[in-house]
Parts: structure tokens; sequence; C-alpha cells
């Protein structure tokens, strides 16, 4: 059997096949291509447990593998508009995965498929990170990552039945890809702040949790998660000082999250700010609880106290509240050295916000949601009608940048114009008047007068943010260098830097 009809069988098949194959590529796409060996596969099996001795098979099949598959791989794969990155691009799950299935029966068939993936992916990645249009929007540059990933996912599970090789080639490409953009970590930030500000209003718990952790994986990806650290700290500060979160239990849960990831030293922090806004609640409860006789017509103050370690505070060079404002703040700071021995208070006006009531020509009367500068530059106008900038640079002592800033969210935003720039323009100039704008109307009774935000970092914060970064690493780099000679005790340099 064997000699006067296996083999010569073997050899015929073998011609026939490689005659077949080189018809079939020259006029078929890769999706046909495929189909068509696939069918003739599944023919030579058949054939064989009709009427051949069932030890032929494996020789029949492999003839059909080498002389269909193995022999045209590279073309396949990189065939002109239907090759394996057009099937990845248009999720031909089906064909993808055939061509799995098919590659797996030949040596070195699954790396080839590996390797032009991960090569398509980096690339289309690499686009994606550093194209200038992208990085204009934040939350858009993230969510393009998660679709990628999403995509990349659905065809691993669909059709490379979740082989671990190529979730390690993916997740080897975005980490790849990822890290090209120094500014990664801010952007992940930035996304999670949407999200939690606006982006998930009204969506149930499940669905948040899978926003959390689609970012947790991006997370994982990043090399420099201290710089994440530092301005998920910034965004998580002013999400809570401004009560804009949405859920208190999403924010948890990332810090637990993160947690898990990273150990308790990186969320610390993260959960000291959430133990202070507790605190605070509980000491105004108390602050006005002992103050019931005369605080009816005065401001009424909402402190939060903020431990210095834990919250992202700049030093601030504290301005001058207004006279009916510092009294409370008086009261209130006897009222808390007083409970708490040994502590330092210092306000910081910078980050505070006020609400005012106010009446302009005709009697209309509004409530102004500010900050805590513009309320000490508006409050200077109870007093006067016109003032130059100068002055109130002297009365309030506020930093130029933000002073300007301020009165430009003042005067200069359409529909919130409380007061009046003379002369009109978009600019903070140093010899502007401004006057109390009389014929101010507005169709809601509460105004939310934003400051004029620069809601990226300027080009110097992003230094120091940098600095902080590598200053914090110092400690960590020596602790390394401390570790390695213990274990050597003797090294020269080249080695430890390798180390």
């Amino acid at each position: 059997y064997q000699e006067d009809f296996e083999k010569p069988f073997l050899e015929v098949s073998a011609n026939f096949y490689s005659v077949e194959s080189q018809e079939f590529i020259e006029c078929c796409d890769c999706g046909e291509y495929l189909k068509k060996a696939e069918r003739r596969l599944n023919e030579e099996m058949e054939r064989v447990s009709h009427y051949l001795d069932a030890k032929s098979e494996g020789k029949i099949t492999n003839v059909v593998e080498t002389e269909m598959i193995a022999n045209h791989m590279h073309r396949l794969v990189y065939m002109e508009n239907s090759g394996l990155v057009n099937m990845l691009m248009d999720d031909k799950y089906d064909d993808l995965s055939r061509m799995y299935n098919l590659f797996r029966r030949v040596p070195s068939g699954l790396s080839t498929i590996r390797d032009v993936m991960t090569s398509h992916l980096r690339e289309t990645g690499k686009q994606l990170v550093t194209d200038p249009e992208r990085i204009k929007d934040p939350v858009e540059f993230v969510q393009r990552l998660l679709d990628e990933k999403d995509k990349y996912d659905k065809i691993i599970n669909l059709a490379f039945s979740n082989d671990k090789a190529f979730q390690n080639a993916l997740n080897s490409s975005f980490e790849y890809f990822i890290n090209l953009n120094a500014r990664s970590p801010e952007f992940i930030s930035l996304f999670v702040d949407d999200k939690l500000r606006k982006g998930l209003k009204g969506v149930s718990e499940e669905d948040i949790e899978v926003v959390l952790d689609k970012v947790m994986m991006l997370f994982r990806y990043l090399q420099e998660k201290d710089v994440f650290e530092k301005y998920y700290k910034q965004h998580l500060a002013k999400r809570l000082l401004s009560g804009k979160t949405i859920s208190d239990d999403a924010e948890r849960s990332l810090i637990v999250k993160l947690k898990t990831e990273c150990g308790y030293q990186f969320t610390s922090k993260l959960e000291g700010m959430f133990t202070d806004m507790k605190t605070s609640q509980d000491t105004m409860q108390g602050f006005y609880a002992c103050q019931s006789v005369d605080t009816s017509d005065g401001p009424t103050l909402a402190v939060q106290v903020l431990t210095t370690g834990s919250w992202p505070t700049q030093p601030s060079a504290t301005c001058n509240l207004p006279a009916e404002i510092m009294g409370v703040c008086e009261k209130f700071r006897t009222y808390y050295l007083g409970t708490h021995t040994g502590r330092r208070l210092s306000w910081q006006t910078n980050m505070g916000t006020a609400d005012l009531k106010a009446t302009f020509g005709k009697g209309q009367k509004h409530e102004l949601n500010v900050s805590t500068y513009q309320m000490c530059v508006l409050m200077l106008f109870n007093s006067a009608d016109r003032l130059t900038y100068r002055e109130i640079e002297q009365s309030t002592e506020i930093p130029a940048s933000d002073l300007k800033r301020c009165l430009q969210s003042l005067a200069c935003v359409k529909g919130k114009n409380v007061l009046l720039k003379v002369p009109m323009s978009k600019d903070i100039g140093e010899d502007d008047a401004f006057l109390f704008n009389e014929k101010f109307t507005c169709k809601l009774y509460k105004i939310k007068i934003g400051t004029v935000v620069a809601q990226k970092e300027t080009e110097p914060e992003k230094q120091e943010t940098r600095q902080r970064v590598e200053e914090d690493r110092k400690p960590q780099i020596e602790a390394a260098i401390v570790r390695i000679m213990k274990s050597r005790r003797v090294l020269d340099h080249n080695n430890i830097v390798a180390e």
C-alpha cells in the first residue's frame, strides 16, 4: 500500500495542489483563497475516511497545508486590498478566524499573523497619539484609544480564540505607543475628570464601572504612573472643592482600583482628601451650633479645612477679604484653633467660591455665583462707581495674573458682564478703568460667572509639574542604588546605570 499506492498518490496530489494554488492565488482575493483552501482540506479528509487507510490522513493533509498555505503564506498576508491588514481594518471576523485556523496548521504561521498585526497596530497607534489634531481634545484622544482597544479585543476574542500570545502582542503594542506621547498621563486624567463631572450623569452604576475599568486598563500601560497621580490629584481636588463630582461612589471606586494596582502609598493622599471633606462638614456643623445667636444677618461661611500634605495646594498670597467676610473668618479661626491645638490655618483664597446678591438698575435682583477673588473685586463697587485697574490691585492685593483673568470674566464675557471696562477690549491693560454695569440684564435669577480658565496647563505649569515628579523620584532612585550596592558590594558606574 505504501510503496505502490500511497507514495505516488501523495506526489500526484502535491503537483495537483501546487498548480491549483498558483491559479487560485492569481485570480482570488485573500478571503476567497482561504475558503477554497479550507474546502480542499475538508475534501481530502473525507476521501481518507471513505476509501483510504486512516494512517494516510496526516500525510495527505500535510501535502495540502504545505502546497496551499505554507508556500503562499507571505503573499496571502500581504495581499493588496484584501490581506491581513485590510481584514483587521474592516473587522472581517470570519475571514480572520479562517486565516487563524489554517495558519495554525503550518510552522510559524501564527507568528507571521502576529507580527503583521503588531506592526500595523503600532503604526496606527503611533499616528493616533502623535497627530497634532487629536491632541487638541484630550477626551476625544483617550476615547480613540479605548475604541481601538475594544476593536482588537473583539477581534482576538472572536477570530483568534482568545490566544494568549495575541493578547500579549496587543498589550505590548499599546504600551509602546501610549508612552510615545508624554502627555498621555495628563490626558487620561482629564478624560476621567470629564466623565466624573458630567460625562456619566444618569448612567447606571454597572456602566460607570465599565468606563472606570477601561481607564484602569490604559493606566496600566502608562510608564509614568506618578505623573498621572500628580494630575489626578489636581483634578480631583478641583472636583471635590467645587462639589462638581457626579457620584462619590464612582470617585471612591476608582481610588480603590488604583490602590489595588499600585498599593497603599499611591492613594493615601487621595483618600486623605475625601476624609478632609467629610471632617469639614462636621466642623462646620459644630461651628454653627456654637454661634447660633449672632450669625443671622451676616454672611454664612462654609469652610473646607484641607490637610497641607494631602492636597495639591499652590502657595498663594492671601488677598484682602472684604470686612464683612473677615469678621466671620476670624470667628471661625478662633473656634477652630480652640478645638484643635497646635494647628495653623491659612486661607487659600485662590480656591474658594462665593454667592453674592446684587441689585442692578430698575431694582433687578440677581444672585451671582463667583470665585473668592471675583467677590473681593465686586464688593469694592459697593463704595465706588468707578475704579481703575491699579486701585483694584492695591485694594485687593490679588496676584496680577489672577486679577487679570478675574476681571476678564467679569467684564469681557457676553451675557455675564456685570462690570463695564473702559476702553472695551478683550484683554485687560494696566490703565483700564471699570464701572458697575447698571444696565446688566439676564433671564436667570442665578448666574454663574466662571473664571476664564487656562484649561490645559501652560508651559511653566507643565515644567513645574515635571519638576515635582522628578523631585519625588529621587528617593526612589536612591533606594534602588542602595539595594543594588548592598547585593553587589562593588560595581563600576556603567553597570549601576544598566541595573
